[in-house]
């Protein structure tokens, strides 16, 4: 390491954002990417750790301590050819990922963890800048055409490491631009649009053929191997009393029209704006605070977030010791730019006037283990114009062919809903089982 001592000589400093008063007026993304030498100091506190746990942590296994010392002593380059080597998309997952690493990192026993995803997104930017990220289309191709449903980050990243490989891979995508929940369900004030388009534009140049508006429902004709990778968008219901009122959507159907909206896409349904609206959303992780992001920059008259399990601890404690993944209170930017948060509320039922939902009837809950108990007297109702709901998402939609020895399938269609960094290991993996297959044909 280059400074083995860095983590005694500087603290952790957080990411960087863009003032609340300004962001708030436009979906531009709310990073701020640090200067060089505040970056140097940073990945300095990358200790020598000897067994460094932050590539078990991270599904990719990226070279995490070996950057860091790239960075630190300014040799970008080889930075980027190690980042390279392991993630298709670190332009993404620097700035959407929730960071496994981070809280498996050794200096998080006893100290703030080292600032990884940010590390890596400084490393992919820089990269971009410099002109070293081309197109790099494979010297050979072999007679194999593969064909991968679905353009999210598994399917992405499967397509792209068959095509290095020199396969024939088509992308088909049943909505108008590819990108799957990296385009239609992340906030661009999250993650831009222009830096999904830009790598995709390099992938196209590299050979890979994209097809969209075009719904799959069965093995398309003519492919020696087929990878669905549809995702699990099937959104979870809260199926009480008053549920058909009108004013209730689910998240990824609000998040989509944003999304939409913002690209200057045409929505064909009735729009959901929460201009001037009371709203309330209804699930306490990452995809409700993206509702309150949007919410916001919507112009939401005010933004209530309940959520049925209790307050997360802000520290580890007993329940989830170094380095396991632990589920903290977490307050993201869309938080800061304002919302009332309320955890554990089970919402009984939405109560309506001439068809509309106008309040959440709510109670207070308490948990003895995974047992859950209402509270007797802790009624209350909330106001709502709108209601949200982003309480999850259930099975992935398939078709009956997955049994065939040519068919595989990658990221949430695989394991079930899950981030998108795994989204991007289960692609590169079943890239791998694809091209041994492929190549086991020709014998």
């Amino acid at each position: 390491m280059g400074n083995p001592k860095g983590f005694l000589l500087h603290k952790r400093k957080d990411v960087q954002y863009r003032p609340v008063c300004e962001r708030v007026k436009d979906y531009k993304g709310v990073v701020k990417i640090r200067p060089d030498r505040q970056l140097r100091d940073q990945a300095s506190r990358c200790m020598d750790c000897g067994t460094p746990f932050c590539n078990w942590g991270c599904p990719l296994g990226n070279y995490i301590p070996e950057w860091n010392d790239y960075i630190y002593t300014g040799q970008w380059k080889k930075a980027f050819e190690l980042l390279d080597a392991t993630n298709n998309l670190p332009e993404i997952t620097g700035r959407v990922c929730p960071a496994p690493c981070e809280y498996a990192c050794v200096l998080g026993i006893n100290d703030d963890p080292v600032t990884i995803r940010e590390n890596e997104l400084a490393i992919i930017e820089h990269a971009f800048k410099k002109g070293w990220i081309k197109p790099n289309p494979p010297e050979k191709r072999t007679r194999k055409k593969v064909a991968v449903i679905g353009s999210g980050p598994a399917g992405l990243s499967c397509a792209v490491e068959l095509n290095k490989n020199g396969h024939s891979v088509t992308v088909y995508e049943k909505d108008a631009k590819i990108g799957g929940i990296l385009r239609y369900g992340i906030p661009d004030f999250k993650l831009e649009k222009k830096i999904l388009d830009r790598r995709i534009a390099i992938w196209e140049k590299e050979g890979i053929k994209v097809k969209t508006n075009t719904e799959v429902k069965k093995d398309p004709a003519g492919f020696d191997a087929v990878c669905w990778a549809g995702g699990a968008r099937t959104p979870r219901d809260l199926e009480i009393e008053g549920r058909n009122l009108s004013g209730i959507h689910f998240a990824m159907d609000y998040l989509s029209q944003a999304n939409k909206k913002v690209s200057g896409e045409k929505i064909s349904e009735k729009g959901i704006n929460t201009k001037g609206k009371k709203v309330v959303v209804v699930g306490g992780g990452d995809t409700g605070s993206d509702c309150v992001g949007t919410a916001n920059r919507q112009g939401a008259k005010c933004v209530v977030q309940i959520e049925l399990l209790p307050q997360p601890p802000e520290c580890r404690d007993g329940s989830c010791p170094w380095p396991k993944y632990p589920l903290l209170l977490k307050t993201t930017s869309s938080h800061k730019e304002g919302a009332e948060r309320h955890w554990s509320i089970l919402t009984k039922k939405f109560v309506g006037e001439k068809g509309k939902v106008k309040n959440l009837s709510c109670i207070k809950v308490e948990f003895e283990g995974r047992k859950m108990e209402e509270i007797p007297g802790s009624e209350f109702e909330i106001e709502a114009d709108l209601v949200i709901l982003a309480v999850g998402f259930l099975k992935p939609e398939l078709p009956e062919t997955l049994s065939k020895k040519n068919v595989f399938c990658a990221g949430d269609s695989q394991r079930g809903p899950s981030l998108a960094v795994w989204a991007l290991y289960e692609g590169r993996e079943t890239a791998c089982e694809i091209d041994n297959y492929l190549r086991g044909e020709e014998k």
